[in-house]
């Protein structure tokens, strides 16, 4: 009984409420931020000090310190630097590298006050302005001298018509004017270094212009892909260099100096017109190319060039330079038959042709 009433006994359960701590705040947290970035930059500090030379350190201090005076004794920029000998030997000059700051007033204007390494780098770009300014007056000589080509072309009736066999645009070489085969109207006798008399007409035409711009001449022969039979000693690359060869000889007998022309190469059908077609009539052409900034007359050959780079191969230029010294050929003799008598001049100052253009079409 008494085991049953202690079981029925109520069981009184207490819970205490602790009250919690305050909220202490997170400023903690920013000071001990701010202390590990001036550690991080501490030690960031010390290994760059450690990483630099002793020279780079003094040309840094030198760099952000003010104008300075040696302290030096009087004649420390001679041979002997401030020091004097005795006869137990050279004396150490322990002042050499102690300095004051001196604080200098503004040079006035008219003193002479500018410092030569500013006035030099403001030369630099005066210098490259001037240079660009010739060469776009280059530009412009070349494009007056296209337009005013190509308007004689348009003027001349006996021209006209082969004004499509005188090809004229700006390259980054110069100035090209290209004498192209066409269908029925050749350059050339087939095979030969021949001038044809329309040929030479053209050439006269370009050799108006070429007259009135001061700029060095290249000229280049091209053929087409056919090649001589029978084994010939005789291929294209001879052929193109004789063609070459002919138009020079030829300019220089209507009035263009010998001293102009800066190289006459002959490429054979290295460079065709039509890469698609290499036998094509027009890959077969004479290149009459102004250099851009050649000439003694020329303004823009007078700037200086950069310094050369040194040879791939040691004395290649010489080995041109001897090439290009030598004795001019004789003249192309004109066949009989394509000479004609009592030619009249047109109003143009030019030979008119007074002929059938010749219609070979050959190489």
């Amino acid at each position: 009984m008494a085991e049953e009433s202690a079981s029925k006994n109520p069981i009184i359960i207490k819970k205490v409420n602790k009250g919690a701590h305050g909220h202490h705040g997170g400023a903690w947290k920013i000071a001990y931020a701010d202390f590990v970035t001036a550690m991080m930059a501490f030690f960031l500090l010390l290994w760059l000090l450690n990483s630099v030379t002793q020279e780079q350190l003094e040309g840094i201090s030198n760099y952000f310190a003010p104008v300075t005076a040696s302290q030096s004794t009087s004649g420390s920029g001679d041979i002997l630097g401030g020091q004097t000998i005795t006869e137990e030997g050279a004396a150490q000059n322990t002042t050499s590298r102690d300095s004051v700051t001196v604080d200098l007033p503004p040079p006035k204007a008219g003193t002479g006050g500018e410092d030569n390494a500013e006035t030099q780098a403001g030369e630099a770009p005066d210098e490259e302005a001037a240079a660009e300014v010739l060469k776009q007056r280059e530009q412009q000589q070349f494009e007056e001298a296209k337009e005013e080509l190509e308007a004689t072309l348009q003027s001349i009736p006996q021209l006209k018509a082969m004004k499509d066999s005188l090809l004229i645009d700006n390259t980054p070489e110069g100035l090209r004017i290209q004498l192209v085969d066409k269908d029925g109207l050749s350059m050339f006798q087939s095979g030969s270094a021949e001038l044809f008399l329309h040929t030479k007409r053209l050439l006269e035409v370009a050799a108006e212009i070429i007259k009135t711009l001061p700029q060095n001449i290249s000229i280049s022969g091209h053929t087409d892909s056919t090649r001589f039979g029978g084994g010939s000693d005789y291929t294209n690359w001879e052929l193109s260099a004789d063609r070459a060869n002919a138009a020079r000889r030829w300019l220089m007998q209507i009035g263009i100096s010998e001293d102009r022309f800066d190289r006459v190469v002959g490429k054979a059908a290295t460079e065709p017109l039509r890469p698609d077609n290499p036998a094509h009539p027009s890959n077969r052409r004479l290149s009459v190319i102004m250099l851009r900034g050649t000439g003694k007359d020329n303004p823009v050959s007078n700037i200086p060039d950069k310094p050369e780079e040194p040879e791939a191969l040691p004395g290649l230029n010489k080995i041109r330079n001897q090439q290009s010294d030598e004795p001019a050929q004789p003249p192309v003799s004109v066949p009989p038959q394509l000479q004609q008598p009592g030619a009249e001049s047109n109003g143009n100052g030019l030979p008119s042709l007074g002929i059938e253009l010749d219609k070979n079409l050959s190489q």
